[in-house]
């Protein structure tokens, strides 16, 4: 997983675009536009996403949140990151997830929650 993450990561450094993989993992994927982003400054920005997800009714609240459901989500026990320079002075993270989930109606947690 890390191997396909970095090999991700330097192809999209190659054409700058913020797209997907579609392979076999579920992926996280973001660009920090300052040379000290980190793959920890990834991980605030995607968790910050929490706000936007509302827990109770399992639905989104406003923008983005897929990011956030995808960290927390209940089956995936494997996590690979690369973090590659992008432009000048930036960064460009990838994160997969193994085994993929985050499928719209089902809880984060399992159904207890």
């Amino acid at each position: 997983m890390a191997v396909y993450a970095q090999a991700y990561a330097k192809k999209r450094k190659g054409d700058c675009a913020m797209i997907h993989s579609i392979g076999p993992y579920e992926e996280n994927i973001v660009a920090g536009y300052y040379p000290e982003f980190t793959g920890a400054d990834a991980v605030k920005l995607w968790a910050n996403e929490k706000l936007l997800y509302d827990h109770a009714s399992n639905k989104y609240v406003g923008g983005e949140c897929g990011h956030y459901t995808q960290m927390v989500w209940r089956s995936s026990v494997r996590l690979e990151c690369a973090i590659v320079p992008y432009k000048a002075n930036s960064q460009f993270v990838v994160c997969n997830y193994d085994p993929p989930g985050n499928y719209i109606g089902e809880k984060l947690y399992g159904s207890s929650l």
